[in-house]
């Protein structure tokens, strides 16, 4: 079995580097994904998985942090331009662009559940010529849109993993299920999948990420510490007037946003366990001489909990809502991302463990390795152990260019060959898995 795995990952990896460098060329942001989506679901379904998309696969009413109708339509308009794949475009128009494959053997098993992430960064990407995708003619054609965090490799990595495991299908037992989520960036997308039901069956779920600090050739089974967030935008509409002549009819939206912004920096940290609150922009003014008569806020909160973040949300709800009745303005806040806190199960680390030491070019397992952010897989973990299953979430190590986010972000893109591997050999030894399941239940009983 693992000889026929490396034979088909020698074989295939120029074309995974292709498709990831394609990715990369035609990025897309979160909910715009149409170009992505689109070619996803047109290979899956090409390679004969059931393909599930759009809103049979996103919840509307989750959905967080959505672009404008007009981006929206002005977006799929570019992605139809740049080569997306026409019959597909309906399912994801007005930015429902999740896609999930099922491969379904007939055979009894488990069902296990892979997510990777689509959507790229709003950043300009680096056009220097020490920039490999510059050099190599695959940087970014899209402005301000870049794949600066590896979800290009991401999506990459689970087409590469459906057409292994459709050439392998033979060699499984029950039910595969791969989701390819959009809107990750800003913990945006998770939800609205989970509460799509996408993963209400799963039984066994493994998530992950490329780099995050770990070197080529290292693999980490299972994240701790994600801490749970919640990102803010907060407007303030006060009333605009001159300065100098009738500053008394004024309402200062400014001065709400700045009240706003210094006391929500002031509120007392959780005994608990760490949180954060940070006020990313402040927008406001038109006018040396005049009252400014709107605001704009970029608001986040963090906590080691989901309890903690919810102790941070609602004082600074608190605190926006007071400035705003200082001032005598108007104030709306809107949810734009949301995500849990969540520990990978420890029950799956050993599993995963003999799997990633199978790999001749995997020379380094840890266990498990405490996180510093925030990620909307936290949803699908958590729903997935909340209905009894297993979940972890990966990080497997690349040499980076330069750090996450960073407008010359850049992969070793022989990590995606062993994140597929491991994935591949995580769902062809499942079985062991259920086993596992079978004497906690006993234990338990």
């Amino acid at each position: 079995m693992n000889q026929q795995l490396k034979q088909l990952v020698e074989s295939l990896s120029p074309e995974w580097t292709a498709w990831r460098r394609d990715f990369h060329k035609y990025a897309e942001s979160g909910w715009v994904e149409f170009r992505t989506a689109s070619r996803v679901a047109a290979k899956l379904k090409e390679w004969g998985y059931e393909v599930r998309a759009g809103k049979e696969v996103v919840r509307d009413e989750s959905r967080m942090g959505v672009p404008s109708p007009a981006f929206l339509a002005q977006q799929e308009k570019r992605a139809l331009e740049q080569g997306a794949v026409k019959e597909w475009l309906p399912y994801f128009s007005g930015g429902f662009t999740g896609v999930v494959g099922i491969l379904d053997t007939g055979r009894p098993g488990p069902t296990v559940g892979f997510r990777v992430d689509m959507d790229a960064l709003d950043i300009q990407e680096s056009e220097e010529p020490d920039h490999l995708p510059t050099a190599n003619g695959y940087v970014s054609v899209n402005p301000g849109m870049m794949h600066a965090c590896g979800h290009d490799a991401h999506t990459t990595i689970g087409l590469g993993l459906a057409q292994v495991l459709m050439a392998m299908k033979d060699e499984l037992n029950g039910r595969i299920k791969i989701v390819f989520q959009p809107a990750e960036e800003g913990v945006r997308g998770a939800k609205a999948m989970v509460e799509a039901g996408v993963l209400d069956d799963v039984d066994f779920f493994f998530s992950g990420h490329i780099g995050s600090g770990v070197p080529l050739g290292e693999i980490v089974c299972g994240a701790r510490g994600y801490l749970a967030t919640t990102k803010l935008d907060v407007t303030y509409k006060g009333y605009s007037s001159h300065a100098g002549g009738h500053p008394e009819d004024g309402k200062n939206a400014l001065l709400a946003a700045a009240s706003a912004a210094l006391n929500l920096h002031s509120i007392s940290r959780h005994s608990q366990g760490s949180s954060r609150i940070n006020v990313g922009v402040l927008q406001a003014g038109s006018g040396r001489n005049v009252v400014p008569g709107s605001a704009f806020l970029k608001v986040e909160t963090r906590g080691a909990t989901s309890e903690i973040n919810e102790y941070m949300l609602e004082r600074a709800v608190q605190i926006i809502k007071g400035a705003a009745a200082m001032h005598d303005v108007q104030e709306s806040i809107e949810v734009v991302g949301m995500a849990n806190s969540c520990d990978s199960s420890s029950e799956l680390i050993p599993f995963i463990r003999a799997q990633a030491e199978k790999l001749a070019e995997v020379h380094t397992v840890h266990d498990f390795v405490v996180a510093g952010g925030s990620e909307d897989a936290t949803y699908m973990l958590q729903r997935v152990q909340d209905n009894g299953g297993l979940a972890s979430y990966l990080v497997i190590g690349t040499t980076l260019a330069a750090g996450h986010h960073n407008e010359k972000f850049d992969i070793d893109e022989r990590v995606m060959a062993i994140a597929i591997q491991t994935y591949a050999l995580c769902a062809l030894h499942a079985g062991e898995l259920e086993e596992l399941a079978r004497e906690q239940a006993g234990n338990q009983g």
